[in-house]
């Protein structure tokens, strides 16, 4: 390696100089920024670290990966548009499942206002197995992207494929506000 000239001044300390040293070192490991900051290409000991970084609310070890990298690179994007049903669609879409969302005036005849329904089909595609914790971890999701002051009831929907066709389980779950006022 070529000598470097010191930018330090010449009354500079052994300390200030030995820091110099080591410094210079540090420019010599490579940082590979183009996989870094990319989902699909970051290696999965450090997944967890860009998902915080771009401010993933959860993280369960269980998920499989394409589900990590899925809601990882999507993060930002659903952020940006919380509140909204198209939010909605995108997390419950990197989880791998398809949701119809179907809103108060939407109904015949129209629900209360600031609800909807939600019904969320996971496939079990991609060797995600459609276990009760990961429905549970869609709605967590659901939840926390839906509109603050809207209130869902959820039906979960299961597409299987078997030798003899298409079969489809529905469970309905309910959830809503609670409200406690001070009666003092």
């Amino acid at each position: 390696m070529a000598s470097v000239r010191s930018l330090l001044p010449p009354n500079s300390t052994p300390l200030e100089r030995t820091l110099e040293a080591v410094t210079l070192r540090l420019t010599d490991v490579r940082v590979p920024l183009r996989t870094l900051w990319n989902a699909t290409a970051i290696s999965a000991e450090l997944l967890p670290w860009l998902a915080w970084s771009v401010g993933l609310d959860s993280w369960k070890t269980y998920w499989p990966d394409s589900v990590k990298r899925a809601r990882t690179a999507q993060a930002i994007d659903i952020a940006r548009r919380k509140g909204t049903a198209k939010a909605v669609r995108d997390v419950a879409a990197a989880f791998g499942a398809f949701v119809t969302i179907v809103e108060w005036w939407q109904k015949t005849p129209r629900g209360i206002p600031h609800t909807f329904d939600v019904i969320v089909t996971v496939s079990g595609q991609g060797g995600t197995e459609a276990s009760a914790a990961y429905v549970e971890d869609i709605i967590a999701e659901i939840t926390r992207t839906k509109p603050a002051r809207s209130h869902f009831v959820v039906t979960q929907g299961l597409h299987v494929l078997g030798g003899i066709g298409l079969v489809r389980a529905v469970r309905a779950q309910s959830y809503a506000h609670m409200k406690f006022e001070d009666v003092a």
